[in-house]
């Protein structure tokens, strides 16, 4: 936890505040710029003595529900409140209340400027949301119909792509993620039905979500069995996008290699 660095955040933000763009107001004229701290804790709904500690670099690990509310009270931009939670020594949860299944235009953009990489979007949940031709040539399984979910495919055979080495890793990999998305989307109505579905139509999804694994994105490496390519050792990496808690998901292979000629052949008829 950054003390100092919060409590100058706080007091900076609250000074750059207009009291009577919030409803407070602005007579007798202030000493002082923005709000006051009796009144930034009154809109965060906490006690004017820990805000002043909080200001003071006096006060204890604030929880997340408490930087949530401030980042309320302060009418944090979603960036603004990432740094607030990083100064907090905190993770930022997503601020939506269930798992956002749209994609923003520069995301989708980007898939269609990677020619030779497949790439794919999944939202919290892992469905996939985006994603490019390559990638629908690749995975094949009715990937292109907009529907298709990597845990259902993975644990219940819907919409199956093509065999992979990678499937036993990737399961503990989805648990995990899945695991991460029912703590921060509890009211996801989606979600939930999801859970429910693998729960009752996998022995195997039972057995992982009880070891509670754990998991951080990143590079892994796995073969898949193309009908037209033949057998494929490709490189996935992940890049996420924090604002609406979702995961870009790129597929390529080593330079040089037959699966990246492979790769450029399909590209080519995609």
């Amino acid at each position: 936890m950054a003390r100092h660095e919060l409590a100058r955040f706080l007091r900076e933000r609250r000074a750059a505040l207009c009291p009577r763009e919030l409803g407070l107001p602005a007579d007798p004229p202030r000493r002082t710029p923005g709000l006051r701290r009796e009144e930034v804790a009154g809109l965060a709904h906490m006690s004017v003595d820990y805000y002043v500690r909080l200001e003071q670099a006096r006060g204890p690990r604030p929880s997340p529900r408490v930087l949530d509310a401030l980042a309320r009270a302060l009418r944090l931009t979603a960036a603004e409140r990432g740094h607030l939670f990083r100064l907090a020594g905190t993770s930022a949860p997503p601020p939506a209340t269930g798992a956002v299944r749209r994609v923003r235009p520069h995301v989708d953009r980007m898939l269609r400027r990677l020619p030779e990489t497949g790439a794919i979007v999944t939202d919290a949940a892992y469905g996939v949301v985006a994603w490019n031709p390559l990638a629908q040539a690749l995975l094949g399984g009715g990937l292109g119909r907009g529907t298709t979910n990597l845990a259902r495919r993975r644990f219940l055979g819907a919409g199956r792509g093509y065999e992979n080495s990678g499937a036993e890793e990737f399961g503990r990999i989805a648990v995990a993620r899945l695991r991460r998305a029912a703590d921060r989307y509890p009211h996801d109505a989606g979600l939930a039905a999801l859970l429910a579905e693998l729960r009752a139509g996998s022995e195997e999804f039972g057995r992982l979500w009880e070891t509670r694994p754990v998991h951080a994105p990143g590079h892994r490496t796995k073969a898949i069995d193309h009908p037209a390519a033949g057998r494929l050792r490709l490189n996935c990496d992940v890049l996420l996008v924090p604002e609406d808690d979702q995961e870009v998901v790129l597929i390529t292979a080593d330079p040089g290699s037959p699966a990246a000629r492979a790769l450029r052949g399909l590209a080519a008829t995609a």
